[in-house]
């Protein structure tokens, strides 16, 4: 990842969940991991966000906010998946309402593994995101196949 020149702003939004992983975002926001002293600041408006950090599953009833947030985003951009449910729809997927992971309706770039995700694994996840959005900016960035079928 090459020289910053501007600080990451974060756009967070919570489809459906158990709250588990917005909790745990919420943690990296604590003295004891401190995301801003590395510049990074959460910000309530997409128009300023570089990152969209999504914890919870898609359903019919926020399936609209968050291609709006999506698309009011300005590029380059960058989609996290926080969580098992933002990545695959969990246990929610087999109810009445739930439409699966957020791939299933914007691109994802990141996927931050657990239940709840480590506030650990969180900060890694938006590094990552970093390096992304970094060769975005550059426009070295080739994404990756998404793999068929199911993954053990």
């Amino acid at each position: 990842m090459s020289f910053i020149t501007k600080s990451p702003w974060i756009v967070h939004y919570d489809g459906s969940s158990c709250n588990g992983c917005d909790i745990e975002v919420l943690a990296c926001l604590t003295p004891m991991y401190d995301v801003e002293r590395f510049g990074i600041i959460n910000t309530g408006n997409p128009k300023h966000a570089d990152i969209f950090l999504i914890t919870g599953y898609v359903n019919t009833q926020n399936v609209d906010v968050i291609k709006n947030i999506y698309r009011k985003m300005p590029d380059p951009k960058v989609v996290v998946a926080i969580g098992i449910c933002a990545s695959t729809g969990n246990f929610f997927r087999e109810c009445y309402n739930a439409l699966g992971g957020v791939d299933t309706i914007i691109p994802v770039d990141v996927y931050v593994p657990g239940c709840a995700a480590r506030p650990e694994a969180i900060i890694d996840g938006v590094v990552k995101a970093l390096g992304i959005l970094d060769q975005k900016k550059n426009k070295t960035y080739v994404a990756p196949v998404k793999p068929e079928g199911v993954i053990i």
